[in-house]
This record gives structure tokens, C-alpha cells and sequence, in this order.
């Protein structure tokens, strides 16, 4: 039986979460208070006063719709690809037996303390010798490809404690290699997947480095937000603006994927959902 949590694990746990959301609800009344009224700070209530204009020159000013779309379309892409190979990966180097299966595991799972910083200059180069510089596969090949490092190591120790008898039983049935990766590991494994896509559309949709130095005309959000800043002028109003629009849908995606991360854990007894 759980004992009852103390008082002060409480007060201390609310503490935190308050500080947490302070800078949250500094950055809403920014977006909405004449510029004029927060120079001194957005917290002051000596002339309180709302407006929506900052949001209306966003999205008359820069390309924030556009820029939205492209976000959501690379980071659809890039999740949804991670979330497809890296179970098969996981699933051949840990229950196949094929040759060098150690050493290529090694190479792949070292390039995880490879920095993106290392890549960028080759890469490049690569994409400009072919022609993908403002072309979305320039950023979405290394989101796919930089994962592999972190997420097939996650999954496949994920399947360190899978049931074994599970395998021979999809054997005796008459399962092959496919079959049983489809049928008996995939629908066991839902909740590392799905850690693997959340922590892989937070990536995606956060990315600079990548989409800055390869992108021209199609720019995700973080890239427009480092744009939305005047030349004397901070516009800190603006700015906000295009914070909340950047954030709030990896929020929503981040609260979703809990729900069937949480549902996903549960699949272990080798029943099929």
C-alpha cells in the first residue's frame, strides 16, 4: 500500500511548478500588451492593456503560416520514419543472427556522441555536389539518420526483458522473421516506439542548426523565429508571438503520446491490441 505523500512534498512540488510557469506567462502577456506597457516588464499593472496587434503583423509580416506547415510536414515525416526503421533495426540486431552484427550495432550506436556540429560542413558539401541545398531531404536524412544512434539503442533495450517464449511460440505457429517482428515484437513494443517519436518530434520540430544552413525559400518555425527581431528594435511582442505558435503544438503532440505511451507499456503480456 502507497503511504500518504507529506505536506511539504506538496508544497514544494507546487513551488516549482509555479516558478516553471512564470516565464509561460510572461511570454502570453507579452504577446498581447502594447509594447509600450512591458518595456519595464510585463509583470507591471500600473497601465494595463490588451491588444492583438502583434499577432496580426506576424502574420502579415512573415511567412508564419507557411512556415508552420513546412515544420509540421518535415517533423511528420522525420518521426514517422524514425518510428518505422528503428523497431526493425532493433528487432535484426537483437533476436537475428547475421554477420557483423556487433560491429555495425558498435559503429551506429558510437555515433551518438558524434556532435551535429561535426556533420554540418560534409554534409554540406554533399548536398551542394547534389543539388539538395533548399530541398527538405537535405534536413530530413540526417533527422532520420542522427536518430538511429539514440533510438535503436533505446528500443533494443527495450527488448533485452522481451519474452523469449513469445518468439518460439510465433516459431511453432509457423512465423518467420517478418512475421514475427509484425505480429509478436512491433505490437509488444508500443511504449518504446512511442518514447522514440516523442523524443523525436521534439527534436524535429525544435531543429535550427540543420534547417538555417540548408534551407533558403521553405523555413521551419525555430529558423523564422530567429528572423521575427527588428535591426534597433527587439520586438519582444512579436517574438512571443512566434514562440507560442512554435511551442504550443509540441505541447499538445508531447500530452497526446503520453496518454498512449502510458497505454503502450501495458502491452507486454503478448496479447495483441
Amino acid at each position: 500500500m502507497i503511504g500518504r505523500v507529506p505536506n511539504w512534498i506538496v508544497w514544494v512540488v507546487g513551488i516549482i511548478a509555479c516558478i516553471w510557469v512564470i516565464p509561460i506567462i510572461g511570454i502570453v502577456v507579452t504577446s498581447v500588451r502594447p509594447p509600450a506597457d512591458v518595456t519595464l516588464g510585463w509583470w507591471r499593472l500600473d497601465n494595463i492593456r490588451f491588444t492583438l496587434d502583434a499577432w496580426m503583423r506576424v502574420w502579415d509580416e512573415y511567412p508564419l503560416a507557411n512556415a508552420f506547415w513546412t515544420t509540421l510536414w518535415i517533423t511528420l515525416i522525420g518521426t514517422g520514419a524514425t518510428m518505422l526503421l528503428t523497431p526493425a533495426a532493433a528487432y535484426a540486431f537483437h533476436f537475428l543472427k547475421f554477420p557483423f552484427r556487433r560491429t555495425i550495432l558498435v559503429i551506429i550506436i558510437n555515433a551518438f556522441v558524434l556532435p551535429v556540429q561535426v556533420v554540418v560542413i560534409p554534409l554540406f558539401q554533399l548536398w551542394r555536389d547534389t543539388g539538395l541545398i533548399d530541398n527538405i531531404l537535405a534536413v530530413l536524412i540526417p533527422y532520420v539518420g542522427l536518430s538511429f544512434a539514440w533510438s535503436i539503442f533505446l528500443v533494443k533495450n527495450f527488448m533485452e526483458d522481451f519474452p523469449k517464449e513469445l518468439i518460439e511460440a510465433g516459431k511453432i505457429d509457423g512465423c518467420g522473421p517478418l512475421a514475427t517482428f509484425w505480429f509478436v515484437v512491433l505490437p509488444n513494443s508500443l511504449s518504446a516506439i512511442f518514447a522514440v517519436g516523442i523524443l523525436q518530434f521534439l527534436w524535429c520540430w525544435n531543429s535550427l542548426l540543420l534547417p538555417m544552413l540548408y534551407l533558403r525559400t521553405t523555413i521551419p518555425l525555430p529558423v523564422l523565429l530567429t528572423r521575427v527581431s527588428g535591426t534597433y528594435d527587439l520586438n519582444w511582442d512579436l517574438r512571443s508571438v512566434a514562440a507560442i505558435v512554435t511551442t504550443i503544438v509540441p505541447l499538445f503532440v508531447f500530452l497526446i503520446f503520453q496518454r498512449q505511451f502510458a497505454a503502450g507499456s501495458q502491452t507486454r503480456t503478448g496479447a495483441k491490441e
